[in-house]
């Protein structure tokens, strides 16, 4: 017999939805009202959970965080101690996935991280959420042998950062790397981080 599907909770339905919101219309097309209205919600609603504009934002970076994971995390990822291949594919992997399969993810990231910049409590909320991905990916590139690894996490990320943005809303838009690109990419990028001194 099958295991019935359990509807979304409200929350994620409501956080789901602004994050919809967002990469469709911005940070300005993103209200408590539309937010009844995309989701088929009787209005009031959003309110009824997010009071403020600014728990609405919370509950939408805590949903993007979830899943960003699910999108970044394939079965695939390495275990620590695989080595610099499997960290290599691992990687290409994971924002392979992202960049063909989550456009609309990275364009509501962007909203909320521009937004964060502007209010210092979302700011702090915001680098929480950050947190979850640095430190596993910091115990990654410690395990494969970096003498520096804050450094190197930095540089790993405003790597992925810079390739998804100019990937999805920068000059690179029409033109997404291959796995096998993105492999090649990350190999060159490891390989200087951890040769031998």
């Amino acid at each position: 017999m099958p295991v019935p599907r359990t509807a979304p909770s409200r929350t994620h339905l409501i956080a789901d939805t602004a994050l919809a919101l967002l990469a469709e219309r911005g940070m300005r097309g993103l209200t408590h009202r539309a937010v009844d209205e995309a989701a088929g919600l009787p209005q009031g609603s959003t309110s009824n959970h997010a009071r403020t504009r600014q728990a609405l934002l919370e509950i939408t970076v805590r949903r993007l965080a979830e899943r960003e994971t699910q999108a970044l995390t394939p079965d695939e990822m390495p275990a620590p101690r695989d080595g610099l291949d499997a960290l290599v594919d691992g990687l290409a992997l994971a924002l392979h996935r992202y960049l063909t399969g989550h456009r609309d993810l990275l364009l509501a990231r962007y909203e909320l991280a521009l937004e964060a910049t502007r209010r210092p409590e979302l700011r702090e909320f915001y680098d929480a959420a950050g947190r979850r991905f640095r430190e596993p990916l910091t115990a990654l590139v410690t395990a494969a042998g970096s003498p520096e690894p804050a450094r190197h996490v930095l540089s790993l990320v405003a790597f992925c950062d810079g390739l998804m943005f100019s990937c999805i809303a920068g000059s690179f838009h029409t033109s997404l790397p291959t796995l096998d690109q993105l492999r090649d990419s990350f190999r060159e990028l490891l390989s200087g981080m951890l040769r031998a001194r």
